[in-house]
C-alpha cells in the first residue's frame, strides 16, 4: 500500500498535466481554425478536472495506458475539414512529445544542480521527488504520444491517417471507429499492444534521459 501511495504521489502530477495539455492542445488548435465548440463546452482550459476521465486515469496506474475525455470538435466550422482535422489530431501527441523533451531537459538540470550543491536532507527531500516526477513525465508523455499515434480510430493516429488518405478511402477507414475501442482492448489484453509500442517508448526514453 505504501509503495502504491508513493507511486501515486510521483505519477499523479505529471499524468494530470500530460492528459490536460494533450486535450487542451486539440481544443486550442480547433479554436484557432475556427471551431468554438471546445471553448463553448468549457474545455478550452488547463483545469484538469474539465478533462479527466476517471476510468482512463485509473487505468494508467494498472495497465500503464490511460486517456482523458476527448475534446469536442465540430469539423463543420473548418474551411477545409479534412486538412484541419489532421492538424487538430496532430496537436495532442505532438504536444506530448514536446513535454517529454522539456521534462528530460529539466530532469538533467535537476541532476546537474544536485551534483553541484552540498548534500543536505532538505535538498534531497526536495530534489528527489522533483527528479522522479520529471522522469515519470518523460515516460508518461511518450506513452500518450506513441499510443495516440496508433492508426486506430478514434485515436489521433486514426484521424491523422484518415486526413492523409484519399477521400473515398478516408471515409471507409473512418467507419472502423465504431469498433476502435474494442480493437484497442483486444490488443491491450492480448499483449500485442505492449509488444508494439513499449520498445519504441523505451528506446526514445533512453535517448532523452541518457
Amino acid at each position: 500500500m505504501l509503495d502504491f501511495l508513493n507511486e501515486f504521489i510521483i505519477l499523479a502530477p505529471p499524468l494530470l498535466f500530460a492528459l490536460t495539455v494533450h486535450e487542451f492542445a486539440h481544443g486550442f488548435i480547433a479554436y484557432r481554425l475556427g471551431d468554438p465548440t471546445a471553448k463553448m463546452a468549457g474545455r478550452l482550459t488547463l483545469n484538469p478536472l474539465k478533462h479527466l476521465d476517471p476510468l482512463g486515469t485509473i487505468a494508467f496506474f494498472f495497465i500503464k495506458f490511460g486517456w482523458a475525455k476527448p475534446v469536442p470538435v465540430n469539423a463543420g466550422y473548418f474551411r477545409n475539414p479534412k486538412r484541419d482535422m489532421l492538424w487538430v489530431a496532430l496537436a495532442g501527441p505532438i504536444t506530448n512529445l514536446g513535454l517529454a523533451v522539456i521534462s528530460a531537459i529539466l530532469a538533467k538540470a535537476v541532476w546537474f544542480l544536485a551534483g553541484l550543491l552540498p548534500y543536505s536532507w532538505m535538498l534531497e527531500a526536495l530534489l528527489l521527488p522533483l527528479s522522479g516526477m520529471l522522469v515519470a513525465s518523460v515516460w508518461i508523455n511518450l506513452v500518450l504520444a506513441i499510443f495516440n499515434f496508433l492508426p486506430i480510430p478514434p485515436l489521433d493516429g486514426g484521424r491523422i491517417l484518415a486526413g492523409l488518405l484519399p477521400d473515398r478511402l478516408a471515409y471507409a477507414y473512418s467507419q472502423i471507429e465504431r469498433y476502435g475501442f474494442l480493437i484497442i482492448l483486444i490488443l491491450s489484453f492480448s499483449g500485442l499492444l505492449s509488444k508494439v509500442i513499449l520498445p519504441i517508448i523505451k528506446t526514445v526514453n533512453h535517448l532523452l534521459l541518457s
